[in-house]
């Protein structure tokens, strides 16, 4: 199965989030660093919605986990 590319800004739009360049770089600022203890879906920064969102790409290996896989990596950043 071929799964479509999101771009990042996509992902933001899909958790109903601001989506341009500024905006989604003060998320992660002020966001960052998650600890590496705390799974992507269960930080604080996500409402219910969107913790449910995040768990199921990633359960489900959806054709948008490559994109969550990069939120998560921009959001252990220090």
């Amino acid at each position: 199965m071929e799964h479509p590319d999101h771009p990042f800004s996509e992902l933001f739009e899909q958790l109903g989030l601001a989506a341009d360049p500024a905006s989604i770089q003060r998320f992660i600022e002020r966001h960052a660093p998650i600890p590496e203890e705390v799974e992507l879906p269960d930080a604080p920064c996500w409402n219910e919605g969107q913790a449910e969102f995040l768990r199921e790409a990633i359960a489900e290996d959806a054709d948008w986990a490559e994109v969550v896989d990069h939120l998560n990596a921009s959001l252990r950043k220090a």
